[in-house]
């Protein structure tokens, strides 16, 4: 038998097990990393509303383009 589950084998979770990141309860597997829907949520609206940001680059890097010298 393939992959053998019966025989006393432990199965290792894909994932470690952690706290949900908003709340600290245990992440549930559909909602991963998160304990539930609403969790899940709460940190998409942060990212859409701007409070979560990834750095760029500065505005002065943009607005000067290496090699375009007049």
């Amino acid at each position: 038998m393939a992959g053998g589950t019966g025989n006393g084998e432990k199965i290792t979770p894909l994932r470690p097990k952690r706290p949900c990141p908003e709340c600290g309860k245990p992440s549930a597997r559909e909602f991963y990393p998160f304990c539930s829907k609403r969790c899940k949520d709460i940190d998409l609206n942060r990212w859409l509303s701007g409070a979560y940001v990834i750095p760029g680059r500065p505005v002065e890097d943009e607005e000067e383009e290496p090699g375009s010298s007049q």
